[in-house]
């Protein structure tokens, strides 16, 4: 077969050649068609720039020129000022930023920088208060005008040279692009060709054709993703025959009368919704989103109890040891007078009692069981699998979903469960295939928690005294660190001694980020009349047992310990937090971390212990501060850190968006989802017009989603 022009290899484009072909190779630009989809990475507009000369009081406008001067200065008030004056045909105007004295370090002498505000006159000057800055390239600094892309570069690619090559490519290539959108999706929508848009992006004469071009390239990609899930549910539904798991008013009143309490309105809610979905005859996959402490567990074991009921077996499988043992004791705790047989299969049990966990499960014998990882290797099989819960499934790939092995035809129920708050446009691409039932209510009586930034100095002395008091008083603390000892370019471990010295102080241990330097600084300082303990991921398994169970038994006082207690753990006398260089976490682990505190009966309090005192450090943490809501936190995270971090790396690479940014896109998101099921319900899809957009969708995401042609 001929070699589409697409597919040429770029060190034979015109203004190319091997070299500068090696290095866009290092960008991963490789082919005609990585070069088209190679989208800039933001856009000048140096069509508005206003001459200096010409700049009007109140007035927003946008400003080039030079740096020429660099100043800092402080004020009466113990504050900074800082000052960079810029520069363009003798004309001279200034930014000016408070208490922002890091900015200096941004600026160079001639770098070529845009200012934009509103600029206000000034002892006879022009100035811009705290404006905001985009850096020039040279070859930027020196057009008069025109709409510029700027593209990601490596070392020896400079921009103006990826600029030629680009419009070199589109002028040659752009029109071969084809278009997986017939004309018909396309037209109601005012969208342009794809062909069209790639030429939009890379060479606008305005930043309106720009974002059009980008728009639709945008949705394509978006709408493609979502047109998978949507597959992937019309697979299940049609191939995934499920066991029928009814619900009586006769196992209803047995399973509740397990609790001492009541059901919020949001747990009989998520109940109903499952219910109904277990007695559907299809195979459930439901995403149980709650907010800490909302009482998802008491979900997950009405469900698997219902599943036990009518004959089958109920798994639950978490991310770690800790929090698997966490759930066994609570299973133990509300089945004690029960029938129900239940197994707990952990990597760490020995061959003896890991064999007779298997034969259990393999023979119907054991109905109910809990576990880590170790529930899905090969030699693990189920007699009679009703209903798989998963927690906190973002700990596991996506695919582990579907590696319950099973010796019945039917496929089990999927119930996916996570006490970390998602933004909306996360779940919609992260668990897009699942239905999603969010829970937010909180169980009577249970109190938010008190939280408060606590930088070094007199107020950090004050929440070490309030701690002790509460210690005293019979309270339980967790103390919170990022990691479990020092790293290369941190302050060596001071002499015990010393730290007994600094200890004694209590604004506290000196180094804080270090599990184990703060548990010997506060043995041997402020807490050393106090039971203290030390908990980590590094610890044996049995170790880590005995230290949670001397915790929950009241026989610790204070726990220090890394993010291991951040899911599950559950000790209602614990009301006190420290978290150690807060601002090192996300708002959304915070949040979990907080969720550890204020469990029973007495008021929590977390207290934030941020290692450096900046403006962005505070605004994230405020947020915490100011909102009790998981959900909200989570939104908050994702506008402050995008969808990598929040994500976190592996599961950010579970969704392969080429162009789309789900911070910036996400009103798209939600429209592309209701086209993607619209066109796979009605089987639009399925007709030789959108053939080519169900191929596209096929290599893009078949094997990631486990979806083929019948799809």
């Amino acid at each position: 077969m001929e070699e589409s022009p697409l597919d040429r290899n770029i060190q034979y484009i015109k203004g190319v050649g091997p070299q500068r072909a090696a290095l866009l190779g290092r960008l991963g630009l490789n082919t005609v068609s990585d070069l088209l989809f190679n989208l800039p990475r933001d856009l000048l507009d140096l069509t508005r720039v206003t001459p200096m000369a010409a700049i009007a009081e109140g007035e927003t406008c946008q400003v080039r020129g030079r740096v020429v001067d660099l100043d800092a200065r402080p004020t009466r008030k113990g504050g900074t000022i800082t000052g960079v004056a810029i520069e363009d045909q003798g004309q001279y105007v200034r930014g000016i930023w408070f208490n922002q004295p890091w900015m200096l370090s941004r600026f160079k002498f001639n770098d070529c920088v845009l200012f934009s505000g509103k600029p206000k006159r000034r002892a006879g000057r022009w100035e811009f208060g705290s404006p905001h800055v985009q850096w020039l390239d040279p070859d930027d600094g020196g057009s008069q005008g025109g709409v510029l892309t700027r593209y990601h570069l490596t070392e020896g690619l400079k921009m103006h040279e990826l600029r030629r090559i680009m419009r070199s490519v589109v002028e040659e290539y752009g029109h071969l692009v084809p278009d997986p959108l017939p004309e018909s999706f396309r037209f109601p929508l005012g969208l342009p060709t794809l062909a069209e848009a790639v030429r939009l992006v890379h060479l606008p004469a305005t930043v309106e054709q720009f974002h059009q071009g980008l728009n639709r390239i945008v949705h394509e990609d978006l709408l493609e993703f979502q047109v998978g899930l949507s597959l992937r549910r019309r697979v299940w539904q049609r191939t995934a025959s499920a066991p029928v798991i009814p619900l009586t008013g006769k196992v209803d009143a047995r399973i509740r009368r397990l609790f001492p309490f009541g059901f919020t309105t949001g747990q009989d809610r998520a109940i109903a919704e499952i219910c109904h979905d277990l007695a559907a005859g299809r195979a459930m996959h439901r995403l149980l989103q709650a907010d800490v402490g909302a009482g998802k567990t008491v979900v997950a074991i009405y469900a698997l109890l219902l599943a036990v009921a009518a004959g089958y077996q109920g798994v639950l499988m978490a991310p770690t040891e800790v929090l698997a043992r966490q759930h066994w004791q609570t299973f133990e705790q509300c089945l004690q007078h029960s029938r129900v047989e239940r197994v707990l299969l952990t990597g760490t049990l020995t061959t003896v009692e890991r064999r007779a966990a298997h034969e259990k499960i393999r023979s119907g014998q054991a109905q109910l069981i809990v576990g880590t990882q170790a529930l899905i290797q090969k030699d693990v099989g189920f007699a009679r699998l009703g209903l798989v819960v998963i927690d906190e499934q973002h700990r596991f790939g996506v695919r582990q979903r579907s590696h319950f092995a099973t010796d019945t035809s039917a496929t089990p129920h999927t119930l996916v469960m996570t006490a970390t708050p998602i933004p909306r446009s996360l779940a919609l691409t992260q668990f897009g295939d699942l239905d999603i039932s969010p829970m937010r209510e909180l169980p009577p009586g249970r109190q938010p928690v008190s939280t408060h930034i606590v930088p070094a100095g007199p107020q950090r002395t004050k929440a070490w005294e309030f701690l002790l008091r509460k210690l005293a008083s019979g309270r339980q603390a967790y103390l919170v660190c990022p990691r479990i000892d020092a790293r290369e370019g941190e302050p060596p471990a001071i002499p015990q001694d010393a730290a007994a010295q600094s200890g004694n102080s209590p604004d506290g241990p000196l180094n804080g980020s270090s599990a184990e330097q703060v548990f010997h600084e506060l043995r041997v300082g402020i807490l050393k009349n106090h039971r203290i303990g030390l908990l980590h991921g590094q610890l044996g398994v049995e170790h880590k047992q005995d230290i949670m169970r001397m915790f929950r038994a009241g026989e610790l006082q204070a726990l220090v310990s890394t993010t291991v207690i951040e899911v599950g753990v559950d000790v209602p006398n614990a009301s006190l937090l420290v978290v150690f260089d807060a601002e090192r976490f996300g708002l959304a682990q915070l949040h979990q971390l907080r969720g550890r505190v204020g469990r029973g009966a007495h008021q929590g309090y977390c207290f934030l212990f941020p290692s450096v005192d900046t403006p962005e450090a505070r605004t994230r943490l405020e947020v915490l501060v100011r909102h009790t809501d998981g959900f909200e936190v989570a939104e908050a995270d994702f506008r402050l850190r995008g969808p990598g971090d929040v994500l976190g790396t592996r599961q950010h690479g579970d969704l392969p968006l080429q162009s789309a940014d789900l911070l910036r896109d996400a009103p798209l998101l939600e429209t592309t989802r209701e086209q993607a099921q619209e066109l796979v319900r009605s089987g639009r899809l399925d007709t030789p017009e959108y053939a080519p957009l169900k191929q596209r969708v096929l290599a893009r995401f078949g094997e990631l989603m486990e979806i083929s042609g019948g799809g």
